[in-house]
């Protein structure tokens, strides 16, 4: 089997690489970063079930010329720092939307059977351009389920909070500051989704694995105060506390109390049924949630465990 990550020289791309290489399938990695690239070929040495592609998701021909005989595509190329995509918003949605239209269209031009786009707590009730985007995004993505046509090309997505580890984490900045006795925390009631990035890695693969196209994962992590993170990180450090940056929430929404009326729990996630019928697809069925259910940062059922 072939896989494609597009973003795929990023952190989610270089953990589903180690994950994967060795497990019999081919991987293709394309991405715009030549560096990062060369530097995940000299990290995984000279192995052949592995490919770069350099390559833009704005690029439509280019991404159909990599995507040509996938079996499976993951699409994590995005965007992602919000002050960035405040100060670029043209650029932000040239990546992020149209971007995932380019990943749509040559995933159905290409025959390709399974499309899992990687999206973010951001896009629920989205308070800034980032997220506005990754609402956009999931919708074109859930929605592509309309536009196969005789193509049996699947299109679902994965949800889910922050990620410890990965590009942009706010651990690397807070170690370094911690050198200096000082760290930087902007409120000290904020609340996160955090779960590893091998968890989120594993958890898309399993989505892989049972999407029958149509559906939003939600994967059951614990959320915390960034201030005990910030603390567990940085144990000597004192705390200065910035405030709450502009486009930035207090807590984050994974389910909305308007899905909560199309999602099913099962034991170890969420699935957020499409609400239109694409195909003749039977969902599972796990347990309906209350009326009113929310599941947020702020009030995390899963904390109770």
């Amino acid at each position: 089997m072939i896989y494609l990550v597009t973003g795929g020289s990023g952190s989610f791309g270089i953990e589903f690489t180690t994950q994967m290489l060795g497990s019999g399938h081919t991987l293709r990695i394309y991405s715009r970063g030549e560096h990062r690239q060369e530097e995940m070929a000299r990290r995984f040495g000279s192995h052949p079930s592995l490919r770069f592609f350099v390559g833009d998701v704005r690029d439509s021909v280019r991404l159909r010329r990599a995507m040509e005989g996938a079996d499976t595509v993951v699409h994590a190329a995005a965007l992602k720092i919000v002050p960035t995509a405040e100060y670029n918003p043209v650029e932000a949605v040239k990546t992020n939307v149209m971007g995932a239209i380019n990943v749509i269209n040559a995933a159905i031009d290409c025959g390709v059977e399974k499309v899992l786009a990687v999206s973010t707590d951001k896009a629920v009730y989205p308070i800034n351009l980032y997220g506005a985007t990754k609402l956009v995004s999931e919708k074109l993505f859930i929605q592509a389920n309309a536009y196969t046509g005789t193509c049996n090309t699947f299109f679902s997505c994965v949800r889910y909070g922050n990620v410890v580890g990965s590009q942009g984490s706010v651990i690397p900045l807070w170690r370094e500051q911690a050198k200096k006795g000082l760290i930087t925390v902007t409120h000290p009631d904020m609340t996160r989704f955090w779960l590893t990035l091998q968890a989120g890695v594993q958890f898309a693969l399993y989505c892989i694995g049972i999407m029958k196209g149509g559906e939003i994962f939600v994967p059951k992590v614990k959320s915390n105060p960034i201030t005990r993170l910030a603390k567990i990180t940085a144990p000597d450090a004192e705390i200065d506390y910035t405030g709450i940056r502009p486009g930035e929430k207090l807590h984050e929404v994974l389910i909305t109390e308007e899905e909560v009326r199309h999602t099913d729990e099962f034991e170890n996630y969420y699935m957020i049924r499409p609400e239109y019928q694409f195909r003749d697809v039977e969902y599972p069925k796990g347990r309906p949630l209350p009326e009113g259910f929310v599941y947020s940062s702020e009030r995390n059922p899963n904390n109770e465990d």
